[in-house]
């Protein structure tokens, strides 16, 4: 399985990705917002895209379909029921769903509501895997539930689905917020050793050559994965004096996105 990571460049940060087998040249986009730089990427590398998916329905997500399927023939592939919200959805997913790519890539599909509640990440069936999680997991952060999703649902997903992932998943984000997101768990987490050394790595990084985080090391930094941690929990109790003296994490993880819409 081949992965190009594509930096949009963009106000809202995107990342988009071409996922391509290296046996046959044939190809996946996610969310190809930037459908230029992504079609350019294909012919350079001499891919056929012969799927576009979008993992929510947001419009910095799909706003390249058309180009991209117009000028591929690319079939469309969403979570099913966001069939009234994205045009043109070929083949809905559920969770368990597997994507074949040629003859060598196989991305199954986990049903990961959150951020929208028609949301899909991609977990890839490698030896090493990787995680095509859109705006349900961020580096050093999660996703907002601003546009249609709701915080219990992200916490579940993180929970009952991510957490639950090998430390060694490879982790590909829909935006490049990593900074701002470290300064939020340092924020939360002053005593965040590893966040403050990956901080200084990665605030000037160029996003054309981001770093790869891997699951393993989002449990080290990111503050939504850290609710077990002494200090997250008493800088939550101090910014909402009502907590209860031994809050549950679905409660934590609720406070901690809510200081974050506002932070």
């Amino acid at each position: 399985m081949i992965v190009e990571q594509i930096w949009t460049a963009n106000a809202y940060r995107n990342f988009n990705y071409i996922v391509a087998c290296a046996e046959t040249g044939e190809a996946l986009a996610i969310d190809p917002l930037d459908h230029q730089k992504c079609l350019a990427r294909a012919k350079e590398k001499g891919w056929e895209i012969r799927f576009v998916l979008n993992t929510h329905e947001h419009g910095d997500h799909t706003g390249g379909n058309d180009e991209v399927i117009a000028a591929t023939g690319a079939k469309l592939l969403a979570h099913a029921n966001a069939k009234d919200k994205i045009p043109g959805i070929d083949r809905g997913l559920a969770a368990g769903d597997v994507i074949e790519v040629g003859r060598t890539v196989e991305l199954e599909a986990l049903d990961t509501p959150g951020h929208t509640m028609s949301h899909v990440c991609l977990l890839s069936h490698t030896e090493q895997p990787a995680l095509f999680c859109g705006d349900t997991l961020f580096n050093a952060g999660a996703g907002n539930c601003h546009g249609g999703g709701h915080p219990v649902e992200l916490y579940n997903t993180f929970a009952s689905q991510l957490a639950r992932l090998g430390d060694d998943t490879l982790i590909y984000p829909g935006h490049d917020y990593i900074a701002n997101n470290l300064k939020f768990t340092l924020d939360r987490e002053p005593d965040n050793a590893r966040a403050k050394t990956l901080l200084d790595e990665v605030e000037d990084q160029d996003p054309d050559r981001a770093l790869i985080s891997t699951l393993g090391l989002e449990k080290e930094i990111n503050a939504f994965f850290r609710l077990h941690e002494p200090t997250v929990i008493a800088r939550l109790k101090d910014a909402f004096p009502d907590l209860a003296d031994e809050p549950d994490p679905e409660t934590l993880f609720v406070k901690l996105r809510e200081l974050r819409n506002s932070w």
